[in-house]
């Protein structure tokens, strides 16, 4: 696909979605990161619902860190993956305690060395919460960028690689954002809605529910 048809497609999802925004709660880059962590493989309702108890206590790298695997495991249970997820939570508090002084870096660079968190969390907390330019793919993105043809890729990293060249790059947060409500409301895993879609006569996908 060339980055014409790709401005088309990106120009489409931005009108028929000008909401398009975070759906997780948070008051900080810190809840940021910790909601990011929290959201894999998890919606994004159970983990507002879970993180409006857990930060009105523990809204801070050092807060959270008076608290043990087992404990903070037992506060995110519902989230699912609790074990890896409370232990990926306090390796990231203890990195910002001790190399950042207690606060979430803002470069993308620096997010990502933080242990615990992943390439995808990184890029979220950039350009979420620090305003830059990244894109971050997740399961929705991956599946619609490589459905509709944006990308051509067997992984979240080549996705992202594809996505950025073909994506101006003060859109890519945006697009990132596309690309989830569009994955959510009409490009779905299971029987998408072709019929429907604003994007079907650009849409590469083979298999199309006409």
């Amino acid at each position: 696909m060339n980055n014409e048809k790709a401005k088309e497609i990106i120009d489409r999802l931005a009108e028929t979605y000008p909401d398009a925004r975070p759906a997780l709660k948070f008051g900080d880059n810190f809840q940021l990161l910790v909601a990011v962590i929290l959201s894999a493989q998890c919606t994004d309702e159970r983990v507002n619902k879970v993180t409006a108890e857990l930060f009105k206590e523990y809204d801070t790298p050092e807060k959270m860190l008076t608290l043990t695997a087992e404990q903070l495991g037992e506060k995110i249970f519902s989230c699912g993956l609790y074990r890896s997820k409370a232990e990926h939570i306090l390796s990231t508090c203890r990195d910002i305690a001790e190399k950042y002084g207690g606060k979430v870096p803002e470069t993308l660079e620096e997010l990502r060395t933080l242990s615990g968190v992943g390439r995808k969390t990184a890029n979220v907390v950039y350009s979420v919460g620090c305003g830059g330019d990244a894109i971050a793919v997740d399961t929705h993105v991956f599946r619609v960028s490589n459905r509709i043809g944006l990308a051509r890729a067997k992984n979240v990293y080549e996705t992202e690689k594809q996505l950025m060249k073909r994506i101006e790059k003060n859109r890519w947060s945006a697009s990132h954002h596309y690309l989830i409500f569009h994955g959510r409301r009409v490009c779905k895993a299971q029987r998408p809605a072709c019929k429907t879609c604003v994007l079907r006569d650009l849409c590469e996908y083979k298999d199309k529910n006409l």
